[in-house]
């Protein structure tokens, strides 16, 4: 787009100066019939910054003549018909102030004059007699207020005719531009457009506005820039003024009796519109023709960017047209639409014509395609295929070109589409398409097989499996015991005189008097010297607390769409009872941590991975026959190649709480601990999962 608005600029420089075809109404006519010339041509300063041009003419001119403007280069261009060259050369330097010089090229019997200047600047042109004055309006200085920018958008011809409007409209544009339409009672109306602070005033010169359209439109709720619209009667003239919001720019145009005023918004900076569908991107250019030929409208057009155009006998007509400021190519689209025109574009070239004209035109060559088919003979080529299978491209074929049968289940082809002779076959020994059909439809079948033959993009998934275990177990309890015999003559004394033995053992104990292992216990006896009477305490505890974690990061690579599964575990081996003659035997049952992953490479390098993850283990035994306890999770989702997507849907805890007691005396308080035993254990399990999708380019990288 660069190069293109360069060589534009280029050609339009060369336009200016060169031009050899002159495209432009007679809008300018010499008062008598004889030819006119130009003799002279001065500039002078006058007060306030504007600089005065003088072109002095051999007669008086009848109207205005031809103006158009272009920003880049800041040019004014000037069409005097019937008018010849008399000042000797084509050049003029003046170098006042903005004004540089001037260019006079003569072609035929027209002279075109181009101002160049420094800046674009407003003007203003009158005629008085034989001269024609054209006033460089120059930059206001602000003063430190507010500037205001007034553009002479059409002159108001001296006449005692009263002008009105017919109607006030406001649209939504299709790229969400502010669209304010009014309806002129003619095309000669004077109109100025002044951006005054935040707000853009537009002021119809002798101009009557109806009560009915003497209102405010509030227009918020079109979601543009405009916020309202004021209308209203200032004396003999009508005012109209648009507050939009934000930053924003306006362009205008005239077509016959329509005035049109663009408000769109732009970005600071860049000046881009938002959100647009589609921007003009022409250079701009103002044109200000009263009633000219559309013909030479779109020469104008041509002569401006070099297009090459054709334009059908049928297109004619006239239309007033005024431009301020707008991209070529709305320009040319603008002129289109006001006359029913279409565009056509072969190549380079461009046709203009009728809307009806167009259609029947490709009608007619769509018709002629057809017929050239129809007689064209077949010819049968052989497709060997590297990477599609054929019967998959074949599928394709039938439902795209309707060559051959279609696919399972699908509607039988058009018979105005299909031609019964052509066919496709297939050898799936060398994976290879043999089509018969036209020269021009095998062209079709060879750019789609281009297509669909291609490598499958490869995926490489690396998973990481993390369980992480806790474990925690407790065990408090006593054991109180009592054995005794009979009491023989004489025993009190022999007790009372043997005294009484204490005997302290204790298991899980080291020698350091700590308890070791999984737990204690300490048991107290207390006997008599004989060992006929014994009282034993026993009294255990135990605490077990543990953690663990298990890592497994397996790889697998598959192609796109294609389903890939990582599984890990072991098969449990069972018992099968046998018949009399074959005995028993032995059979497995599988216990494993499987993912399968089918991923689907999006246009913009993600993936999107259907996963099923399922974790089965042991559960309990029937008949010998080991249950398996299955969970699964399911679910879709999308990762950034090289990004991970971590899944923990698996999680389980298992709790125990037990006690064993002799009943009644294990419910005293305190010594209740002296008869029961309390077990308790809590073990938490999760398993996570961790995915990334690599897409594999030229070469495989594992790293």
């Amino acid at each position: 787009m660069k190069q293109f608005v360069s060589i534009f600029r280029v050609i339009l420089s060369l336009a200016f100066v060169t031009a050899s075809v002159w495209t432009f109404a007679a809008s300018a006519e010499v008062a008598t019939g004889d030819g006119n010339s130009i003799l002279a041509i001065s500039a002078s300063p006058v007060a306030g910054g504007k600089i005065v041009l003088k072109v002095a003419l051999k007669n008086a001119l009848a109207n205005q003549p031809a103006a158009f403007t272009i920003n880049t280069p800041p040019r004014i261009a000037f069409d005097f018909p019937n008018t010849t060259n008399d000042l000797g050369k084509s050049t003029q330097e003046f170098g006042e102030g903005d004004l540089r010089g001037v260019n006079i090229v003569q072609a035929g019997n027209r002279t075109r004059l181009v101002v160049n200047l420094n800046q674009m600047l407003t003007y203003d042109s009158q005629i008085d007699g034989n001269n024609v004055l054209i006033t460089l309006q120059g930059k206001a200085t602000t003063n430190g207020t507010e500037p205001t920018s007034t553009t002479r958008f059409a002159e108001a011809k001296p006449s005692s005719q009263t002008h009105s409007l017919r109607d006030v409209d406001f649209r939504r544009g299709a790229n969400g531009e502010g669209r304010v339409q009014i309806d002129l009672s003619d095309a000669g109306v004077g109109i100025d457009i002044k951006q005054q602070g935040k707000t853009l005033v537009v002021d119809f010169a002798q101009t009557s506005l109806p009560r009915n359209l003497q209102r405010k439109l509030d227009v918020i709720d079109f979601g543009t820039p405009v916020q309202l619209v004021d209308a209203f009667a200032q004396g003999d003239n009508t005012r109209l003024v648009i507050e939009p919001k934000g930053t924003w720019e306006y362009s205008a145009y005239q077509t016959d009796n329509k005035f049109i005023i663009e408000v769109k918004a732009v970005e600071e900076g860049n000046k881009l519109p938002k959100g647009s569908r589609y921007t003009y991107a022409g250079e701009k250019l103002s044109l200000n023709f009263q009633n000219i030929s559309t013909r030479e409208a779109l020469n104008v057009i041509a002569d401006f960017t070099n297009l090459n155009m054709v334009i059908s006998d049928t297109v004619g007509g006239n239309l007033t047209l005024r431009l301020k400021d707008v991209p070529w190519d709305q320009a040319l689209q603008i002129i289109l639409d006001s006359r029913g025109l279409l565009q056509q574009k072969e190549g380079n070239v461009i046709m203009v014509a009728p809307r009806d004209e167009i259609s029947a035109r490709q009608k007619d060559t769509l018709t002629t395609q057809k017929l050239i088919s129809d007689l064209e003979p077949l010819r049968t080529e052989a497709f060997p295929l590297s990477y599609a299978k054929v019967i998959d491209v074949k599928t394709v074929l039938a439902g795209t070109l309707h060559i051959g049968s279609p696919a399972a289940g699908a509607p039988a082809p058009d018979a105005a589409k299909a031609n019964a002779s052509e066919s496709v076959a297939f050898d799936t020994r060398t994976n290879t398409l043999y089509v018969t059909a036209t020269q021009s439809k095998l062209a079709e079948v060879r750019e789609i097989i281009k297509k669909l033959d291609i490598p499958v993009r490869q995926v490489l998934i690396e998973a990481r499996f993390v369980e992480a275990t806790t474990s925690y177990n407790a065990q408090l309890g006593g054991k109180l015991g009592y054995t005794g015999g009979s009491v023989a003559a004489g025993a009190g004394s022999a007790i009372n005189g043997g005294g009484t033995n204490v005997l302290v053992t204790a298991a899980g104990v080291n020698n350091t008097g700590f308890v070791s292992g999984q737990g204690g216990s300490v048991n107290l006896s207390l006997f008599d010297a004989l060992a006929t009477k014994t009282l034993s305490l026993e009294l255990n505890a135990s605490e077990v607390d543990g953690k663990t974690k298990s890592i497994a990061s397996p790889r697998v690579m598959t192609g796109d769409s294609t389903p890939a599964t990582i599984k890990s575990g072991v098969e449990i081996p069972y018992t099968l009872a046998g018949s009399a003659t074959t005995g028993p035997s032995v059979a497995f049952k599988d216990a494993t941590l499987s993912l399968t992953v089918t991923p689907k490479i999006t246009p913009d390098d993600r993936v999107m991975m259907n996963l099923n993850l399922s974790q089965d283990t042991v559960g309990t035994l029937y008949g010998g026959v080991p249950s398996i306890n299955s969970k699964n999770v399911t679910t879709t989702v999308l990762v950034d190649n090289g990004g991970t997507v971590v899944i923990g849907g698996i999680y389980t805890q298992d709790s125990q709480d037990s006690v064993t007691k002799v009943p009644l005396l294990g419910d005293i308080p305190i010594l209740g601990w002296l008869f029961k035993n309390d077990i308790k254990a809590d073990s938490k399990s999760e398993l996570l999962v961790f995915i990334t999708p690599k897409i594999l380019k030229d070469s495989l990288n594992l790293n």
